[in-house]
């Protein structure tokens, strides 16, 4: 889910829209969120499955474990605005900067794709080259 939000809105209160747009996209409910300190006084609507990083109250287990794991979309981002173009936008207007964030996240996915395709590419490759190594030996048949 990618999209621009004008006039930097805070960010706890854009959670529910976000929440409610990728459960419509993907047509699965969310059981937990894991976001950053800047989503505290958020408006979801069932607070409780909301964790914040830094959390000690009701962490514990799986929880724990998955509040480690979201330290690892910080990267993705930061790659986006380095290789991505996302970090500087160069059309104008609302209209550019949403078209910027949309192009930005489709280059990201597409590299994602074309990677898994240059993987499978040399897996086929590997699994081929057996037969393309042997020599033909010529039937004294003939």
């Amino acid at each position: 889910h990618a999209c621009s939000l004008p006039d930097n809105p805070y960010d706890g209160h854009t959670l529910r829209n976000v929440i409610e747009r990728t459960e419509s996209l993907t047509g699965c409910p969310i059981e937990r969120a894991y976001v950053d300190k800047g989503y505290r006084g958020h408006d979801t609507q069932n607070p409780r499955r909301v964790f914040i990083s830094g959390q000690k109250r009701g962490v514990f287990g799986v929880i724990k474990r998955e509040l480690r794991r979201r330290s690892a979309i910080e990267p993705i981002i930061g790659h986006m605005k380095n290789e991505g173009h996302l970090g500087r936008c160069y059309l104008k207007g609302r209209a550019g900067d949403a078209a910027n964030v949309l192009l930005s996240a489709v280059g990201h996915n597409l590299r994602r794709v074309l990677a898994w395709l240059r993987d499978l590419l040399s897996l086929f490759l590997l699994s081929l080259w057996p037969t393309l190594n042997c020599p033909v030996q010529p039937n004294s048949a003939y």
